[in-house]
Order: C-alpha cells, then sequence, then structure tokens
C-alpha cells in the first residue's frame, strides 16, 4: 500500500514569513487580550482602540465572544470543557493572524488563570498583551443591556460567569482599567500607552 505521505509536498520555505508581512503593513503583530466580566466594557473599549489605531495607520481584528461563538465555534456550550476548548480556537485563530502581521483585539471573558495561560502560551508571551477591564459586579449589572445577569440570577442561564461560575482575578496583566473610575477617552489613552510601544515599528513615522 502507497504512503499517503508521499504525496504531500510541504512549502512552508516557499510562504512569505510575518517579518515580510509585518514590513509592508509597518507594524508588528500583537494580540491585545482583554479579558473581564460580562458588562465590564471590553468590546466598548476594543472598538474605541481600534478606532485610535487605525487613524494611526494601523491593520486589526477585533475577535467578540459574541460573534465568535454565533461562528466559529457556535457548537460550543458552556461547561468547562467548552469553555476551554472556545478559548483554545480563538487563541490558535489569533495566532494566525500575528503570522499576517495583523493586531488582534480580543475581548473575551476567559475566567480562568488556566485559560489565559493556555491562551498565552498558544500564542506566545512575547505577542500576548493581557488587559484587565474591570468593574464591580453591581455596575455590569447596571449596564446589562441584554438582561443575562437577570436570567443568571433567576436561573434561566447555568454557569453565568460571576454568578453561578466564578472569574479568577488575572494575575500576569499589563494593565488594569477600571472601567468605573474612568471616562473611556482616558481608559483608551491608559490602553495605548501599554500598546503603541509593542505594536510600533522604528519606520513608523506615526
Amino acid at each position: 500500500m502507497p504512503n499517503a505521505n508521499e504525496n504531500i509536498f510541504p512549502v512552508f520555505h516557499q510562504i512569505l514569513g510575518r517579518e515580510e508581512k509585518e514590513a509592508i503593513l509597518k507594524q508588528r503583530a500583537r494580540v491585545i487580550w482583554l479579558t473581564g466580566l460580562s458588562g465590564a466594557g471590553k468590546t466598548t473599549l476594543a472598538k474605541y482602540i481600534e478606532q485610535e489605531l487605525f487613524v494611526m495607520g494601523y491593520v486589526t481584528q477585533i475577535l467578540d465572544g459574541d460573534n465568535i461563538r454565533s461562528g466559529i465555534n457556535n457548537n460550543l456550550g458552556f461547561s468547562d470543557a467548552d469553555r476551554y476548548e472556545n478559548i483554545r480556537r480563538i487563541a490558535e485563530v489569533s495566532k494566525l493572524f500575528v503570522n499576517c502581521g495583523i493586531i488582534a483585539i480580543n475581548c473575551f471573558i476567559s475566567p480562568t488563570e488556566e485559560i489565559r495561560d493556555m491562551a498565552r502560551k498558544i500564542i506566545g508571551q512575547d505577542d500576548f498583551i493581557e488587559i484587565y477591564v474591570n468593574a464591580p459586579l453591581n455596575v455590569c449589572e447596571e449596564r446589562d443591556v441584554k438582561g443575562l445577569y437577570s436570567k443568571a440570577r433567576r436561573g434561566e442561564i447555568k454557569e453565568f460567569t460571576g454568578i453561578t461560575a466564578p472569574f479568577e482575578t488575572p494575575q500576569h496583566i499589563d494593565l488594569e482599567i477600571r472601567t468605573d473610575l474612568f471616562p473611556i477617552e482616558e481608559s483608551v489613552q491608559k490602553a495605548l500607552e501599554v500598546i503603541l510601544p509593542k505594536v510600533r515599528r522604528q519606520d513608523k513615522k506615526v
């Protein structure tokens, strides 16, 4: 029986590398990982960060929890195993963006240190910027336009982070932003102070 591997001809040495793509985009690819409770302001902050980076000439891609779960991860639930697999897939996709020279801005609750560490290992420590988007639980509930916290307290949503499932405070962050204490404009500037030195190339004139 012929060996199936005999018909596989890898061309990795012919594929353009990350360095060439970063050079043409004039940026350093990174993953900006925003973690925090539902309603803490992750997606709002991500949208403002993306707009500011776009004005400066950076190429980005936002990955958001609801969008990912309605598409690539629509077969996953919220068990511990499915939460882990959700973040694993996201981390692998993020790594692909990094290899294309793109700055990925990720908005995911990612509730445990184990899950966040797994994502960091897949993406790579040097490419991983972790920002803890923090707001007290009562503030998150007040902002809850989707009514998820109310449903969780009524028992209609099982394993809801912050109510019936734990959120472990991040221990290895690059920045914490208290969205209940600072206006969005100030929060964005705090984030950019951390992000820009890590994504800016010396040949970037902005």
